[in-house]
Order: C-alpha cells, then structure tokens, then sequence
C-alpha cells in the first residue's frame, strides 16, 4: 500500500511515512473462521506504521498468526521479537523518497 502521510510510528516513534497494516491481513478474510466469525469492521481495522516496521512484522510471522495472535497493536507491540525489530527500526535513518 502506498504511504499516505506522515506521523509517528507506533511501534518504533520515529516520524516517518506511514503504511497501513491491517490487523486481520486481507488474505486471512476469505477464510471460514473469519468470514463468520469476524466483523466487518474488525477484517477492516489496522495501524497506520512505517515501511520498516510494518516489513519486520510480516518477516517475523505468517498471516494466520498475525491474524489469531497478533490482531491488536498491543500485542504486535508485546511480542518479543517485534520489540527487538522495533529497537533496531528507531536507530535508522528515515528514508523519505521525494
């Protein structure tokens, strides 16, 4: 998804260009257990996080577990290997493409 503005990550506080997240990934919503267990609005929520950040998520795990596990921004920000990610992520530099 292209960045559309720019704020502070929530997950590493740099100011930065910010990508959309979605809590529950797209690819997760055709699936049975979230086609009639999960609201609408809940397959549509997300966070709003920078590029750097929003990669090392989708390194770390595979759709089903951010989907089951990690569907909040408290518990992306809880998990441990995120949080060392996020560490990394706020020493970088901030790459803005003009």
């Amino acid at each position: 998804m292209v960045s559309s503005k720019i704020g502070q990550c929530p997950c590493c506080l740099r100011i930065a260009p910010l990508t959309f997240h979605h809590l529950i990934p797209k690819k997760m919503h055709r699936r049975p257990y979230f086609k009639n267990k999960v609201s609408k609005e809940q397959k549509s929520s997300g966070v709003m996080i920078c590029r750097l950040c929003h990669n090392g998520i989708h390194r770390f795990y595979d759709e089903m577990t951010l989907a089951k596990r990690l569907n909040t921004l408290e518990a992306i920000l809880a998990a441990p290997d995120l949080q060392k990610h996020f560490s990394w992520v706020a020493k970088q530099a901030i790459n803005v493409k003009k």
